[in-house]
């Protein structure tokens, strides 16, 4: 008995369809390309304002993968001193781009952004801690350590400070139960309750809304100058370039500012 036409053409072709699957590698249709890359290196306190940028970036280059490794300016310029492959470096101060620029790692940075410092502390301290002069006055305090950015502003800070309270940098430095190596670090202290205060940047700050912020006079504040620079083996340049002139167009001005960064003097 013979099959019935019909069932027999529709066989046919299943059988067809099996070995054009296991012949995959010999169909003409065109291989999906593989995205672009772009590596960023960023200081910690940038996690959210560049994960903010991120997204409208993506959405003009969707073909971009972007790669982004955050941790403190001193911790990424020794990765990239020590052969680390980016394709822009973001840092929170000017003394770690310069040294890498020193050795010609990077291309010339410029400026994007601006910085300042303020004290985040429990809000369930009795008394409270409403102002600078208050801070000492906490039983545990957490600061950068001296040779990341934040740490070295703390220190202008306390130095500026002791000019008017003569005590004030011995205070506070006898009461600092840690010394971490990001502002991200200090916050997470605060937050979990291992420090009753903590010096870090208004940016970070502005996540911790169940902590109270102590705003540090301008006389005696620090401005921390963020600054980005394409590397000089970057594997792709031109994309980098891309994102550095997004980051200082209105567009992602406006995104860094709602992330609680000051606008930057074009040239300085």
């Amino acid at each position: 008995m013979h099959p019935n036409p019909p069932v027999l053409a529709g066989y046919i072709r299943k059988l067809s369809l099996c070995a054009a699957l296991l012949v995959g590698s010999s169909c003409p249709c065109p291989k999906p390309s593989p995205q672009d890359k772009l590596v960023i290196f960023a200081a910690a306190s940038l996690r959210d304002a560049f994960y903010a940028l991120g997204e409208p970036f993506g959405r003009m280059h969707p073909d971009v993968k972007l790669t982004f490794n955050f941790a403190g300016t001193q911790e990424l310029r020794a990765q990239m001193e020590h052969g680390a492959s980016a394709d822009v470096f973001a840092s929170a101060d000017v003394r770690h781009m310069d040294m890498l620029a020193q050795k010609g790692l990077v291309q010339p940075p410029i400026t994007f952004a601006h910085n300042k410092l303020v004290v985040v502390v429990a809000k369930n301290l009795a008394p409270p801690i409403q102002n600078l002069t208050d801070v000492p006055s906490a039983s545990r305090i957490v600061v950068g350590v001296p040779e990341v950015p934040v740490g070295q502003y703390t220190l202008h800070i306390l130095q500026q400070a002791t000019s008017s309270m003569p005590d004030f940098q011995t205070r506070i430095e006898a009461k600092v139960v840690s010394r971490e190596f990001d502002s991200r670090q200090i916050l997470a202290k605060v937050r979990l309750g291992a420090a009753q205060a903590g010096f870090v940047y208004q940016t970070d700050a502005l996540s911790a809304p169940e902590l109270a912020v102590v705003h540090i006079p301008e006389e005696i504040n620090a401005t921390a100058k963020y600054l980005m620079a394409v590397p000089s083996k970057a594997r792709n340049p031109q994309l980098a370039r891309k994102w550095v002139d997004f980051v200082l167009s209105d567009v992602g001005q406006h995104i860094l500012r709602n992330a609680g960064f000051m606008p930057f003097t074009s040239g300085h």
